[in-house]
């Protein structure tokens, strides 16, 4: 399993503690040190059935300058914006051994995560 996380997120750290406590095994990824490419942001988003537009953080993606029209046609477009400004994505993003992957912001998303690396 692998988490991007940002370690100042409430969220992010949330996260950190549940996985610990249900014992799975985790690496964590910096996404802010250490960005996602576009072509791995379009993996991620197309695991969990989303467009790169639905991970946006809306404030910090407008504050990075991201103001692209949400169409299929430019989704390349936002992948591409989303790598050079990752502090416009959502996190904690969660990935586990099978593939199931998830914006871990809720229990529920979290549970589902915990569930697939059992």
């Amino acid at each position: 399993m692998e988490i991007w996380l940002n370690p100042a997120c409430s969220k992010c750290r949330t996260a950190v503690s549940e996985l610990e406590a249900a014992g799975v095994d985790f690496t964590v990824r910096r996404y802010l040190d250490e960005p996602p490419t576009a072509a791995e942001l379009g993996e991620v988003v197309a695991r969990m059935g989303l467009e790169p537009w639905d991970v946006a953080r809306d404030k910090e993606a407008a504050e990075e300058g991201i103001d692209l029209p949400r169409d299929a046609s430019r989704r390349d477009e936002w992948l591409a914006a989303l790598a050079a400004h990752p502090r416009a994505i959502q996190r904690p993003i969660i990935t586990a051994a099978d593939g199931t992957t998830v914006i871990g912001r809720d229990a529920d998303s979290l549970d589902r995560v915990v569930s697939a690396e059992a």
